[in-house]
Order: C-alpha cells, then sequence, then structure tokens
C-alpha cells in the first residue's frame, strides 16, 4: 500500500497552510525517524551547501543537527504555494556547546508527491549569534503552542 501524508496536492491556500503547521510540528519534535516519514524514500535536499538523497540521509543528517543544535524552536510561515509545490520561510532558535545562541532564518522550496509526502526539499538558510535576552522563541519542547505568535507578529 502507498504511503499517505494528508493534505495532499494540489494545495489550497487553507491545505497548505496545514501542510507547513504539520512540517513545524513535526520537526519541532527533533525526531530524526518521524521527521524523515514525511519525505519520499528517495526525496532529494539541498540544506545549505549539503545535498542528500533518501530517508536514511535525511534521518542521519537530522540527528547530527540536532545534537549540535541544542534547545531547538521553529516557527514555520507560508510564503506561497501553488499545485504540488510550496514555498516557507522560517526561523529558529538554538544554542551550541558553548551556550552562544543563534537564530537561524531561512526559505524553503518543497514539491510533492500525489501522495502528499515532500520529494524534493531546497532550503537556504543563514545564521545569527543572538544574546539569550533577545529569543523571541519561548515554549517547552515540543510543537509551538497554538496561542505563541508566529513569524510575521513577533517581526521576523
Amino acid at each position: 500500500m502507498t504511503e499517505q501524508r494528508p493534505p495532499v496536492p494540489p494545495f489550497t491556500e487553507e491545505s497548505a497552510r496545514r501542510k507547513v503547521r504539520a512540517a513545524e510540528d513535526a520537526w519541532n519534535t527533533r525526531d530524526p525517524q518521524r521527521v524523515a516519514l514525511a519525505y519520499t524514500p528517495d526525496s532529494s535536499w539541498r540544506n545549505r551547501a549539503e545535498f542528500l538523497t533518501g530517508r536514511e540521509r535525511i534521518a542521519a543528517f537530522l540527528t547530527r543537527k540536532w545534537q549540535r543544535e541544542l534547545d531547538y524552536r521553529l516557527v514555520k510561515e507560508l510564503w506561497a504555494y501553488g499545485g504540488d509545490r510550496i514555498a516557507v520561510r522560517f526561523a529558529y532558535e538554538w544554542h551550541d556547546d558553548d551556550g552562544q545562541w543563534y537564530r537561524s532564518y531561512g526559505n524553503e522550496n518543497w514539491e510533492f508527491d500525489e501522495h502528499g509526502l515532500m520529494a524534493r526539499r531546497l532550503a537556504s538558510i543563514n545564521d545569527l549569534p543572538i544574546t539569550a535576552d533577545e529569543r523571541l522563541l519561548h515554549w517547552p519542547a515540543g510543537p509551538r503552542p497554538d496561542g505563541h505568535p508566529a513569524l510575521t507578529e513577533l517581526g521576523l
């Protein structure tokens, strides 16, 4: 049986927003295996200057990422959508082993198969060192609470 990951294309504004929030919630679990299931088995990624193909490599990448990016908190926002594609902008905050905080800003372009699995992800990301006092993303580990401001409300 073919895996399904609703909503599926073609996307409406409402279904694209649901897809973006589902992705944000999954990434905020920091569970590499769970996150990797949202991608096709042969999904193709560009993340910064790293190129990956396949769920196993995606899960390994995410494992390394979250070992390095501690206390990770992510917010994604729909930028555009059409057919089987969605564009998002995002910001996440994290700190390294030395306690230096960062806010990472970026954009992603997503392409989905007919079952709602992401077949391609292209991500461009920049890191800005911040102080702990400059942090804006405050909630317990896990998905962002419904009442927490999104990127636009935060002025990001």
